[in-house]
């Protein structure tokens, strides 16, 4: 996944301003009028919907099955913006070394990203790749400004954490009031979904708690020396950090808690312009990568196992339990992502995160797109 929440300190190199980004996104075609899945000539690609999303959050891979047409023709090369430091984007080397893409005559190059997402953004504005993966969390706030990327699928739910030491006081998210929290990014996905929860529980997560910035892997090490009383971050790191805690650490929250226990977290992203003139392309990619998800469901310590070279340094078996800790069973297309979306740009308006003025009806319209 190429998201900031996922920096290590191998990959604090800060990529380009929003600014430059924005401007980008305007010169790659974000003015053009975006609507629904009509606009693109896509309603009835692929052989017609099996049915729709299980409301249990069973992975969706009815509409991408039954009749749909393979890719004629030589394989199909597609760059795929990737970064190897999220386990909880494991589905994407599964599709790659287990064979998914090809298996949809798919010839995916994975272009090497630092690690965070203004470089993935960069990298679709300027079309060095077609497609990446991120935080939905992390695609929102560029997809308000106008950045054309098109949401086709989201890949699990999990993988983001708050921890804290319970001999502080600290025991649930409640008491986090005038408290500091870290974060590796004070703009990345983990501060933003934890401001949602905080607003949710009646405290402002803008004058009511405080945010500091640390390097992901010296997080830990913050609350130790008491510069911060709790932290917030991502698979593999926050995992790894409150398992070397040596019990000191617990987990007091996650995006797992309460309603968000039922939607997903990472999201896959097309480019727009690319996914206009390549609809086909778009749903053998999307298609792809949700088997590749469902193996991941179904075979944790293979698809550990097949990550493990992308963080060397952390045990097959640590991954493998993280992986079992997301749920990748969970994969929304179509309108159950519509709808996911709708619910997460409400509450990001109730933490003060997208502009008071955005539909959130309006803008999942815009930005999700059914390949089915």
């Amino acid at each position: 996944m190429a998201d900031s929440d996922h920096d290590h300190s191998r990959s604090r190199r800060r990529g380009p301003s929003r600014r430059a980004l924005l401007e980008m996104a305007g010169a790659f075609g974000a003015a053009a009028t975006l609507g629904s899945a009509s606009a693109y000539g896509l309603t009835n690609f692929g052989g017609g919907a099996a049915g729709a999303l299980s409301k249990a959050g069973d992975v969706c891979l009815a509409a991408f099955q039954g009749n749909a047409p393979a890719l004629s023709g030589p394989p199909v090369k597609v760059r795929f913006a990737y970064n190897g430091t999220g386990i909880c984007s494991a589905s994407v080397p599964v599709a790659l070394h287990r064979g998914y893409f090809k298996k949809h005559n798919l010839d995916v190059e994975f272009v090497a990203l630092a690690g965070n997402t203004d470089q993935m953004l960069q990298a679709l504005a300027t079309e060095k790749a077609e497609v990446g993966i991120s935080m939905l969390l992390s695609w929102l706030k560029p997809l308000e400004s106008g950045f054309d990327v098109k949401l086709t699928a989201g890949i699990h739910g999990g993988c983001v954490r708050l921890l804290a030491n319970p001999q502080t006081g600290i025991t649930d998210i409640t008491k986090l009031r005038g408290k500091t929290i870290g974060v590796s990014s004070l703009a990345g996905s983990p501060r933003h979904f934890f401001s949602v929860l905080l607003a949710k529980h009646g405290i402002n997560p803008d004058s009511e708690v405080h945010w500091r910035e640390f390097p992901a892997d010296l997080l830990g090490t913050a609350v130790q020396r008491g510069e911060i009383q709790a932290l917030a971050d991502s698979d593999p790191t926050v995992w790894l950090t409150r398992q070397r805690s040596n019990g000191e650490l617990v987990e007091i929250s996650s995006n797992l808690v309460d309603d968000y226990a039922a939607l997903s977290c990472c999201t896959l992203g097309i480019a727009g312009p690319y996914l206009r003139k390549n609809p086909a392309v778009g749903a053998a990619l999307t298609r792809a990568v949700l088997e590749a998800g469902a193996h991941v469901h179904a075979n944790p310590d293979d698809a550990a196992a097949v990550f493990g070279p992308y963080t060397p340094k952390v045990p097959v078996a640590d991954l493998a339990a993280m992986l079992r800790s997301h749920t990748h069973g969970h994969s929304p297309t179509g309108a159950d992502l519509r709808n996911e979306v709708v619910k997460i740009v409400g509450d990001l308006k109730q933490a003060n995160i997208v502009k008071p003025t955005t539909d959130p009806g309006r803008f999942a319209a815009k930005v999700v797109v059914d390949l089915s």
